[in-house]
């Protein structure tokens, strides 16, 4: 049941995208940080978690979820080493999400020769 609650959590969460990129004049790259933006910001409130928690992967996958994981570093990294924790903790927390992207895109491309659209 947790997969499927997870799929429909996080399909709910595309689908929302979906129509601010179709029915609004709003760019793609904006659209994203939107959505990290909103992770911060519903981490900071405290609201973000108890979601989380309850939705699973359906609620951590996307972008949202990725903002809220750059909250979590941010405000772990204050505690620990102060001021200098606002730039390190955020990178910190989500260093392995991002190496993974890095990795996966390259053997991606490698493997399957991307073409330039014409």
């Amino acid at each position: 049941m947790d997969y499927v609650k997870a799929f429909l959590i996080g399909g709910l969460i595309c689908a929302v995208v979906q129509i601010l990129l179709d029915k609004t004049k709003l760019m793609p790259g904006r659209v994203m940080v939107l959505l990290v933006v909103s992770g911060c910001v519903l981490g900071a409130l405290g609201l973000y978690q108890p979601f989380l928690d309850w939705a699973g992967a359906g609620a951590s996958v996307p972008l949202l979820g990725f903002g809220n994981t750059l909250w979590k570093g941010v405000a772990e990294g204050v505690g620990k080493e102060g001021f200098l924790g606002i730039f390190k903790g955020g990178l910190t927390a989500s260093s392995a999400g991002i190496a993974a992207a890095l990795v996966f895109g390259y053997l991606g491309s490698v493997l399957f020769k991307p073409k330039m659209k014409g």
